[in-house]
């Protein structure tokens, strides 16, 4: 069983071993791009955009309703659907 540090010092993966995507970062934190997935002309428009493995990504805010959100990468901002920001895997790390 973890401890409550461990807890939050796993932060990039769940109970349940699945890794953290970029529509599961908080407002105001940071992550590093692992991979970049969905089908072929999805990821060859999101490597496009600079979604990049190494990327560091900033969440900057949501719409109201929560879809899409705003990201900040590479000095610009980038609005995603949550549908594809889900098929981004990242690691938090610090702002």
């Amino acid at each position: 069983m973890l401890t409550s540090t461990e807890l939050v010092a796993t932060n990039s993966v769940d109970l349940f071993g699945e890794d953290m995507t970029l529509k599961d970062l908080k407002i105001g934190h940071s992550g590093r791009v692992l991979t970049v997935g969905g089908e072929k002309a999805l990821r060859r428009r999101l490597l496009d955009m600079g979604i990049t493995p190494g990327t560091k990504i900033t969440a900057k805010k949501t719409a109201p309703m929560g879809d899409p959100m705003e990201i900040i990468l590479r000095g610009y901002a980038l609005t995603l659907r949550l549908e594809d920001a889900g098929r981004i895997t990242i690691e938090e790390v610090e702002a």
